[in-house]
C-alpha cells in the first residue's frame, strides 16, 4: 500500500512539472514573436540654403604707422588712443630746434652763393666754386624740406588712433609714435574649400557674427576672391568687408562668417530619426518599408530647428523611424504605432 502511494505521488509531480515547462515555453515563444513597436514619419524634400561657416579675425581697411624718417625728439603728442582723426590732422609736433639751426645755415649759404655768383660774373670766382656753392645750398634746402615734413606729423587717413608708443620728450626709435587705422570699412579673410571656387563671387551673400554681439548678424560683402588655390590645403583666400559706418566692429574681433552658396533640393527628416553611431562620426537613419526597417548610413547637411537636411542616404518620399530605435536592427520586422 505504501509503495502504491509513492508511485501516485511521483506521477503527480511529473504531470505538474510537464505543465509548468509547457507554460514557460509558450510564454517565451510569445515574447519572441512580438514585433518591436515603432513610430514613423514621412521625410520631405525642400530647397535648403547651402551655408558654410568660417572663423575669421577683423582687420583695419588701412593701417598707418606715424613715424619720422630719422630719429628726433618728440615735442608734443596731440592725440590719444581712441581719438578719431581726420586726414591731414596734426598729430605730433617734433622738436624744431635742429630745424631752426638749419634754416639759419641756409640763409648764410644763400648770401654766400650770391656773393660767389657776382664774383663769377666779373671773373673773380671760378665755375667750380659757383657750382659747389649751389650744390651745398640745394642739399640743405632739400634736408630742410624733409625735416619740415617730419617736424609736424599729420594723419594720412580718416581713422582712429589705436596705439601710442612714446611720451612727450622721448627720442623716437624703431617703433612708430602712433598707429592710426581706418575702420570704415573693416576687412576679414577666410579660407574656402576648393569645390566652392566657382560658386563664390562679389554677389555671394555673407553675414558675420561676433562674440561681442552674440547672435546679431552683420551683413558683409565679398571684396576679393584670390585667383590661386593652395596646393597643400586645397583652399583659396576670400576677403570680406563690412561697411562699419557705426564703428561697432573693431580690428582684432573674432568672428564667424556665414557664406550662402545658394540652395539645393534635399531630403529633410525629423531630428529624432537621426542616430549617431557610438565610437565613430557616422550617422544612420532607420527607413521603414513594407513592414521592415533598413539601417541607412546618411550624410548630414544643416540642422534646421527640429529637422536635419540629408545630403544622401534617404530617398525622397521615404518613411523614417522616429521612436523605438533601441530595439531595432537591419532588416527587422516592426509594428507601426501611432
Amino acid at each position: 500500500m505504501k509503495k502504491h502511494l509513492t508511485i501516485i505521488a511521483m506521477a503527480a509531480i511529473a504531470i505538474m512539472t510537464s505543465c509548468g515547462s509547457s507554460d514557460k515555453t509558450a510564454t517565451t515563444a510569445a515574447v519572441q514573436d512580438e514585433k518591436p513597436k515603432v513610430k514613423i514619419a514621412a521625410s520631405t524634400v525642400q530647397d535648403v540654403d547651402q551655408l558654410a561657416e568660417y572663423t575669421t579675425t577683423v582687420e583695419a581697411e588701412v593701417k598707418n604707422n606715424i613715424a619720422p624718417n630719422s630719429p628726433l625728439r618728440i615735442g608734443k603728442i596731440l592725440v590719444e588712443v581712441g581719438d578719431n582723426v581726420a586726414k591731414g590732422q596734426k598729430l605730433v609736433q617734433l622738436d624744431a630746434s635742429n630745424l631752426e639751426q638749419l634754416a639759419l645755415q641756409i640763409e648764410n649759404q644763400k648770401v654766400e652763393f650770391n656773393r660767389i655768383s657776382e664774383l663769377y660774373k666779373v671773373g673773380g670766382a671760378s665755375k667750380a666754386e659757383l657750382d659747389n656753392a649751389k650744390t651745398a645750398l640745394d642739399v640743405n634746402i632739400k634736408a630742410y624740406n624733409n625735416r619740415m615734413e617730419n617736424t609736424i606729423m599729420r594723419s594720412p587717413i580718416n581713422g582712429v588712433v589705436t596705439a601710442r608708443n612714446y611720451d612727450n620728450g622721448d627720442m623716437t626709435g624703431a617703433a612708430p609714435i602712433l598707429v592710426v587705422e581706418q575702420i570704415t570699412p573693416v576687412k576679414m579673410n577666410i579660407n574656402v574649400s576648393e569645390p566652392y571656387y566657382a560658386k563664390i563671387d562679389k554677389k555671394t551673400e555673407v553675414s558675420v557674427r561676433f562674440e561681442a554681439y552674440g547672435e546679431e548678424q552683420f551683413p558683409a560683402t565679398v571684396s576679393i576672391v584670390y585667383p590661386t588655390i593652395d596646393a597643400t590645403t586645397h583652399t583659396f583666400p576670400v576677403e570680406l568687408k563690412i561697411n562699419n559706418k557705426d564703428r561697432r566692429v573693431r580690428p582684432g574681433m573674432y568672428g564667424r562668417a556665414i557664406v550662402n552658396f545658394g540652395t539645393k533640393s534635399h531630403v529633410v527628416v525629423p531630428d529624432q530619426a537621426v542616430i549617431k553611431q557610438l565610437g565613430s562620426g557616422d550617422y544612420y537613419v532607420y527607413v521603414y518599408n513594407n513592414g521592415k526597417v533598413s539601417y541607412n548610413k546618411v550624410t548630414l547637411g544643416r540642422r534646421m530647428g527640429d529637422k536635419y537636411e540629408i545630403v544622401n542616404g534617404v530617398e525622397p518620399g521615404s518613411q523614417v523611424v522616429v521612436a523605438g530605435q533601441n530595439r531595432l536592427a537591419n532588416g527587422v520586422e516592426v509594428e507601426v504605432i501611432k
